[in-house]
């Protein structure tokens, strides 16, 4: 990699210098007139030689032998002392003709699992807003990792029995069972199901009879005892499990199976008491992990009535995970609140089995706002994921042509790749505010944006191809290719701090300078086969490059806008 040229560069020219296997940092400068790659380094340095920084950058320049290197072009000073790299035409050219479908595949993870759970749903509360959010950054993430050559595994970890699950199914008694039937579609049963979740919430907090029914139903669902309960119980989890399912696919994601909360949670009850004593310890009747002797909170792992808490069902699913998947690297996915809970669990995980703590990662994603209302989905007024889907289908409805109106799949696109880009571009953690007026932009910094990018290239090559142009290296080195071979380290950015927003925003650094060269330039010119097959190829590239990142993003990349 060139990266590696350089610093092999820098490191001949500190070491004539008396800086032995100096630290090297290189990144790029903001404006890319200003070069292609900056160093610190006579920053860094200056004080150890006791030298002015500008003053050690031109003595560094100074041993710097460019003759022997053609990929750099020259090397020159900027500011109070950054070293500045100018790369060759030959380099961007070669570059540009190395872009394949593979390209911005890395290969530093060979030999490695990788397992990413998200998309982690709560049965009886139906698959909302949040739960989306969280889909796309574990898609995301689950689609970077294979991008480095590591073999990936996704799973889901659906919650299907707690006092919440419990709360539902005694509003569903209450409600009777055969109501379902007269609901026809799978939104009236998940919104009817919903209910059962916000009104037994409700009662559980206004009576204690309702409280002692709801843990007594809680209990059978722990026991799995045959009855009226449990059978609630099935119809209930099977309605959500399958609109689950058909949510995660519609959004692109597949899983290699499934791990449940009732499943983890006899193995977390298992685990934990094995380790009293040692590690956790009998409290009033509950098993506790003494956080607080550690710095962190205290917290139950198995409760007075002799239940798994959500802690001690994590710590099952941690033995589960790694006795099915073996992984390397595990990464959950979860809303940035349980960030605390986080630091507790896999401490007391750690003491366990210190390789659950160290190849453990764990990512965070914040809160959604519509049109800057924030949603809560314990006072029932998260919208389900399809009705998001649903309002920005007609949001994307109005925005296109009668011709396009009649696509269905091209309107689902565009309405998942807006949603999904709005929140993959911003940094995991933070929350994000949904505008349909600038999430769906075909001009704007949006998902739909680079859809159309990619669409327009795909328009002007399928016209090159009816002239049978074949690309060629001859175009003249623009801003376009000044970006371009810079995916693969954007990748390995994004891969190495489980960070997709990398990847989105290069890809708007590189539509942006593509849609201004394209604005410039007329790319297919009759009588001018050599400059057009150059513009083509540089057009191809652009084309792959942005239908790759569109797709470690989860987001489709249309042949046609």
């Amino acid at each position: 990699m060139i990266t590696d040229t350089i610093k092999q560069i820098l490191t001949k020219a500190l070491a004539a210098l008396d800086i032995a296997d100096p630290e090297i940092h290189l990144e790029h400068p903001t404006e890319l007139s200003h070069g292609d790659y900056a160093t610190n380094v006579a920053m860094r340095y200056a004080r150890e030689l006791q030298m002015n920084p500008r003053e050690l950058a031109e003595k560094i320049i100074g041993q710097v032998d460019l003759d022997s290197v053609d990929q750099i072009t020259s090397v020159d000073i900027a500011g109070p002392g950054f070293i500045n790299f100018h790369l060759s035409d030959s380099f961007y050219q070669t570059a540009r003709s190395q872009v394949d479908a593979d390209f911005g595949k890395v290969d530093f993870l060979t030999g490695k699992k990788v397992l990413v759970e998200h998309s982690s749903s709560n049965l009886f509360k139906p698959f909302h807003i949040g739960h989306l959010m969280n889909n796309a950054i574990g898609e995301s993430v689950y689609r970077l990792m294979q991008f480095t050559e590591a073999t990936t595994v996704a799973i889901a970890y659906p919650s299907d029995v707690s006092l919440g699950i419990g709360k539902a199914v005694w509003s569903f008694l209450q409600k009777e069972t055969d109501s379902l039937d007269s609901l026809n579609t799978t939104s009236e049963k998940l919104a009817f199901l919903g209910d059962c979740y916000v009104d037994g919430t409700a009662a559980y907090k206004e009576n204690e009879d309702t409280q002692k029914e709801i843990r007594k139903i809680t209990q059978d669902i722990y026991n799995q005892t045959p009855g009226t309960v449990w059978d609630a119980y099935e119809i209930g989890k099977k309605i959500n499990l399958d609109y689950v399912l058909e949510m995660t696919e519609r959004l692109g994601s597949e899983f290699a199976g499934f791990i449940f909360e009732s499943e983890a949670g006899k193995r977390g009850i298992q685990i934990v008491r094995e380790h009293i004593g040692d590690v956790f310890q009998e409290s009033n009747g509950a098993v506790i992990f003494d956080g607080e002797s550690r710095g962190l909170h205290t917290r139950v792992f198995i409760n007075s009535e002799g239940n798994p808490t959500y802690e001690s069902k994590d710590l099952g699913l941690i033995q589960l995970k790694f006795e099915q998947y073996q992984p390397d690297i595990s990464v959950i996915v979860t809303d940035h609140e349980q960030s605390e809970y986080f630091k507790v669990m896999l401490t007391a995980a750690g003491e366990i089995n210190q390789d659950w703590k160290d190849k453990t990662v764990h990512l965070t994603h914040g809160r959604m706002q519509f049109k800057g209302k924030k949603m809560s989905s314990r006072l029932g007024n998260v919208p389900l994921a399809i009705d998001m889907l649903d309002t920005v289908r007609e949001e994307v409805l109005e925005r296109l042509t009668d011709e396009q109106k009649k696509d269905e799949t091209l309107i689902d696109q565009i309405a998942i790749g807006a949603l999904k880009f709005a929140i993959i571009r911003v940094q995991a953690g933070k929350n994000i505010n949904f505008d349909p007026d600038t999430s769906l932009s075909f001009e704007g910094d949006s998902g739909p944006y680079l859809q159309y990018t990619h669409a327009r290239c795909r328009s002007i090559i399928a016209k090159a191809g009816v002239e049978t142009i074949e690309p060629s290296l001859g175009q003249p080195v623009n801003d376009v290719d000044r970006l371009l071979y810079r995916f693969p380290e954007v990748i390995t950015q994004a891969v190495t701090e489980y960070a997709p927003h990398h990847v989105a925003n290069y890809l708007l650094e590189l539509a942006r300078a593509f849609n201004s060269w394209y604005g410039n330039n007329q790319i297919i010119v009759a009588g001018d086969e050599s400059g057009t097959a150059a513009r083509v190829q540089l057009v191809q590239a652009v084309a792959t490059t942005v239908k790759n990142g569109l797709w470690v993003l989860g987001i489709d990349a249309p042949e046609k806008m």
